[in-house]
Order: structure tokens, then sequence, then C-alpha cells
């Protein structure tokens, strides 16, 4: 009797956290969100010629305005050398996507008052008071500095910790990520912060805005906090509530024929980089990123992007308090540190909030858009944004890399002319 009721309690928990499926959100005719017809044909052109020049295999690109899709566009392939049609229910990788999903993941734990965001992360992640500082070079010897403040979790949350990526060979620091092989999808969580803890920071902690790494170590504070691995926390948290049934940090069998395949580009052709049943994604990973682990289909990622319009809230389920979502979506930087800058080209008018990119001004290099707008992108070309001075949501999923934000970026200038009254100087 006793086994029976054991086994009947784990059957129970682990269909507690599978996502129930939601339908997605409500269509609408645009005319009657007031978006003009003209531009979103448009955008549908651009997205076909992005498809039919060879730039991108396939494209899905939904747009929501006062809570409903008021265009979905569906474009190309899903696999250009099988002639798979793309479809809109797709799974594509959407890597840095995840951050903010693992930000409001960590924020529920905010809102139940078990951290608040300037405790050094030291306290819940012991070794994060001892780290050093790189301080330059003397020849071939590395310079250290200590630490002059603790590093927060708001520094986490904000990319202002001074930890790096690893994503290119620039500082000896990075070199000493790519060493440590810190991503590596065969070891955990607690292997890779060990890993991390023996490499200095690159800066200190609130000095710079460097995109990192920060957000996998959130993703630890989570576990930490919580006393469940993240994929769980994560199941319980988000994805259940929110419907999310296609979102996760690896693809099952029987989902497997939606996985689009991922592009990259040799001699000027699109060339298969990952893909079927090969994919990394077929298998469970033993690291859960919380930086760059999720797999997930446009509609999906709506329902999410609509519940942060919505100041945590959809269909009646709350994840978030009004107010800590408006914490998430306001910028966090000092005025030195805007506009953030991926490698060396400087996003221009954005600052940072919480796990968000946050648009602080308006006109200067990019007239398109409305202050407050919020968003951010994944290494495989998918990018999303929030406005909620136009109560307006744009996803677009694709599958190339390195990545490439043009399709998006067009389509969202496109998009802002398809209102009533363009957001050019609100």
């Amino acid at each position: 009797m006793l086994a029976r009721s054991v086994g009947l309690a784990l059957a129970l928990a682990l269909f507690a956290v599978v996502p129930v499926a939601a339908d997605p959100l409500p269509s609408i005719a645009p005319d009657r969100v007031g978006l003009s017809a003209g531009p979103l044909a448009e955008i549908d052109s651009l997205m076909e010629s992005y498809v039919s020049e060879g730039k991108l295999a396939g494209i899905v690109l939904l747009v929501a305005k006062e809570g409903k899709v008021a265009h979905a566009g569906v474009y190309g392939e899903m696999d250009r050398e099988s002639g798979q049609a793309m479809r809109r229910d797709a799974l594509f990788r959407i890597y840095s996507m995840t951050k903010p999903i693992t930000g409001v993941a960590l924020m529920t734990l905010y809102d139940e008052g078990k951290f608040k965001l300037d405790d050094p992360v030291a306290k819940y992640l012991p070794g994060f008071d001892k780290l050093k500082v790189f301080a330059g070079k003397d020849g071939d010897a590395i310079e250290l500095a200590e630490l002059k403040r603790p590093i927060t979790v708001r520094d986490l949350m904000c990319h202002t910790a001074g930890l790096a990526y690893g994503l290119t060979t620039a500082t000896p620091v990075d070199v000493m990520y790519r060493e440590a092989r810190l991503l590596d999808r065969t070891q955990n969580l607690d292997s890779m912060i060990e890993r991390l803890l023996e490499i200095p920071l690159a800066a200190q902690p609130g000095e710079k805005w460097m995109y990192s790494i920060a957000v996998d170590v959130q993703g630890k504070l989570i576990e930490k906090l919580s006393g469940k691995p993240l994929d769980v926390f994560f199941a319980e948290r988000v994805f259940g509530p929110l419907g999310m049934s296609d979102t996760a940090f690896s693809v099952p069998g029987d989902k497997l024929n939606r996985l689009t395949v991922n592009y990259g580009r040799e001699d000027g052709q699109l060339v298969p980089i990952d893909g079927g049943e090969t994919s990394q994604f077929a298998t469970r990973p033993a690291l859960f990123s919380g930086g760059g682990g999720l797999v997930s289909t446009a509609d999906d990622y709506l329902r999410f992007a609509q519940m942060m319009l919505n100041r945590g809230e959809l269909d009646g389920v709350r994840i978030l308090q009004p107010e800590t979502v408006d914490l998430m979506t306001r910028n966090h930087l000092a005025d030195e540190l805007v506009p953030i800058r991926l490698g060396p080209l400087p996003l221009v008018n954005m600052g940072f909030g919480l796990d968000v990119a946050v648009r602080v001004d308006t006109g200067k290099g990019d007239p398109a858009g409305s202050l407050g707008e919020y968003g951010w992108g994944g290494a495989a070309s998918t990018q999303f944004f929030v406005s909620p001075r136009e109560d307006l949501i744009c996803v677009g999923m694709t599958q190339f890399m390195p990545a490439t934000m043009l399709y998006f970026q067009q389509a969202r200038q496109i998009l802002y002319t398809a209102l009533p009254e363009p957001a050019v100087a609100k």
C-alpha cells in the first residue's frame, strides 16, 4: 500500500509540472484594432523576399494588439532539404529569448520575499564574494584586483555583474570562459558555477554593461532559493500556468517533426547546422541554461509576452505582481551605460531593465518605436518586443545563425506605420 501511495504521489507530481496546452491568443481583424492593411501586406512581401532570396529559410511573425492576434505570417520552409513548409506551430531554438523567461521565474521568488534585488549574490551562492577582477596584463601575466563592492542580484539581471560570456576571444577572461566550456550541455549548473568561480571577473560590478553568462547564474539562484531543478520550476511557475506546452529545454520524440532545421551560411548559401533526430535539442541536457537553453513556438512566446504586457496576468492566472513587471521593464542603468552595446555596435536608444532591453529614447537613429518598449532576441535570429503604450506585441521566429535581426527590425519599422498615429515622438 505504501509503495502504491508513493507511486501515485510521484505520478501526480510529474503530471503537475506538465504544461496544459492552451489555445493561441484569439484573432481579430487588423482594422478592428486600428492597424492598416497596407503596411501589414508590406511586411508579408518583405518576409517573403527574405525567403525567396535565400537570406532565411523560414519565418513565423505574429503581431498582437489589444490582446488579440491581428496578423500571423508564416513564410518559407522548416526544412529546405526536404521541402517541408513552415508551420505556425514550428519549434525554434530561442536561445537568449530564454533570458526574459528566467527573469520572470526568478521574480516570482522576489514576490514571495525570498530575496531582495540588492542582496549580494554570495548570500545565496557562496564564492562570489571571493572573486578577483581582471585589471590588465603585464607581459603574459594577468593582473588582478579586489572587488570594490559585492555582486548583487540586480547586477546579474542587468548584466552589470562584471561577468563575461566567452563568445569571442576579445579579452583574456573571454578566452578563459571558452577554455572552461562553461555552457557545455553535458555539465550541470553546479559544475558550471564551480568552473565560473575559478575565473576572474572581466570588470568591477556596476561599472560596465557586459552581456554575459549572468542569467545562467540566475538559473542556479532559482534552484537554490526554490529547492527545485530549473526545468521543474519553469514548468510549475511559468509554462504550466501560461499553457506554454511547447516550451522546454529539449524536444520530445513525438514533436521532432515540428523542430525547424537550423541554418548557417557557407559560400553565400544556406547550409543546415542542426536539425531532426540528430539535433542537440533532441536529448535532455544536463545543463538547464537559463541564458539560452529553451525551444519554443511563436504562439507560446506570444502568450508569455502578453502576460508581461498585462502586467503579470493572462487568462485569469497571475504570474507576477503588476509592480514587479513594472520594475522589470524600466531602465536600471546609469546614464553613462546607455545605450547598451552588443559587440562594437550600440543598440540605439536602449537601456536595460531586469533581463530585458528597454527603450529610453526615440528618434535618434531609430525613429520607429515608443518609450518603454522592451524585448530581446536570440542567437538563431529570433526576437520580440512589447510596446505598453501601443498595446502592441511582435514575435519573430526564424532559424539562422549567427544572429541577424534585420528582417525583424525592418518589419518593426513598417509595423509602427500601420498604427493610426505612428509612435515616433511618443
